[in-house]
């Protein structure tokens, strides 16, 4: 049996953590859609008998029926393709849900929060879907396969060994438990990171939401025939890539020659860029205004790590003005278990205080 595999689309998603530039959020948003489309033609071209989605199809806060109704538009392109959705935390099967209300192409099947069965001659597929935000027992502790002569998938959403709190909340599995299961093929989502080391299977997002999905996206292509190794391939579908490009400062002396360096870079229209700044800074750097003046559209957000080039230990000794201002800022910096935030206050005040007193 030949399958694609994909997960945590996120349609609509308002990426409110993107960028501040409005428009990114739209083009992301018309690449989903894009993307989803190049999923279709994949499988229509290479006649693939089953499409596992597992969860977080969507964003069941911010989805338009338009976007449901484009999702489904396009299953029923590939009525011969047998589709199985495993809602996750983002789109569960709750009453309101489109899962719920929404009348879906006959070829898909979308899981409830109970685990379920779908048998065929050969292939037995099991599933399960958030019945709620958040899912702590998916019941799958109890789960036995009945016939091991088939082929055995589990569609399912949720994490692997969940030791946080935050992670129990969202179908923490035990991955000996699952391995223990003997299920040929473990269709997983959650993870936004592509895993496809063992027959349990994160595919990752498929378009990336963002500068903590760095890397390609995609879906994963198998092919399962009993009793021999199940065949993996990522192929990749995002056509964008979002990249960090690290900027040591220490030899930068004005804030002039930093936007001459980053307005140098040679960066693909094919890449989101996160500029980061660090080394020893001889300046003041406002990264507000510093966006002002990059010219490359490509480059949508900058963090500054850098750290004051002052050496206030060597000033602090000096009995001026200067060195007394430089001991109390001393102190408070090396108060114990500051926070970052609070540390980088401090920071930016020894700058202004030092410019200052000059």
């Amino acid at each position: 049996m030949k399958f694609v595999h994909i997960a945590d689309m996120h349609f609509d998603s308002p990426f409110i953590n993107l960028s501040d530039k409005d428009i990114l959020g739209d083009l992301r948003r018309l690449e989903q859609r894009k993307v989803l489309k190049k999923v279709m033609e994949y499988i229509k071209e290479n006649n693939i008998e089953y499409l596992f989605i597992s969860g977080d199809l969507y964003e069941h806060q911010y989805v338009k029926l338009s976007t449901i109704e484009y999702i489904n538009n396009l299953l029923k392109e590939i009525p011969n393709t047998q589709v199985f959705i495993s809602p996750g935390n983002h789109d569960p099967y709750i009453k309101n849900s489109y899962y719920n209300k929404f009348d879906w192409s006959q070829n898909v099947t979308i899981f409830s929060n109970e685990i379920e069965k779908i048998e065929s001659k050969d292939i037995n597929i099991y599933g399960y879907g958030f019945g709620d935000f958040y899912c702590t027992d998916s019941g799958m502790e109890s789960l036995q396969l009945n016939d091991l002569n088939k082929i055995n998938i589990l569609v399912i959403h949720g994490t692997l060994d969940g030791a946080s709190i935050e992670e129990k909340q969202y179908n923490s599995m035990a991955r000996k438990m699952l391995q223990e299961k003997q299920f040929d093929y473990i269709a997983c989502g959650h993870i936004h990171k592509p895993d496809y080391s063992s027959h349990i299977v994160y595919p990752g997002s498929t378009i990336s939401l963002g500068f903590d999905e760095l890397g390609e996206h995609g879906m994963i292509v198998g092919e399962i025939q009993k009793g021999k190794k199940v065949e993996l391939e990522f192929v990749p579908l995002d056509e964008e890539e979002f990249k960090e490009i690290e900027i040591n400062v220490t030899n930068t002396l004005s804030k002039e020659e930093l936007i001459e360096k980053i307005n140098a870079l040679e960066i693909s229209n094919r890449e989101y860029i996160k500029i980061i700044l660090t080394g020893n800074r001889n300046f003041e750097i406002n990264k507000y205004e510093l966006l002002k003046y990059i010219e490359n559209e490509r480059i949508i957000k900058l963090k500054d790590h850098t750290k004051i080039a002052y050496d206030l230990e060597k000033m602090a000794n000096e009995n001026t003005l200067k060195g007394l201002f430089a001991k109390q800022m001393l102190e408070k910096l090396n108060q114990p278990e500051m926070a970052q935030e609070d540390r980088e206050i401090i920071e930016k005040a020894v700058e202004i205080g030092l410019e200052a007193l000059e």
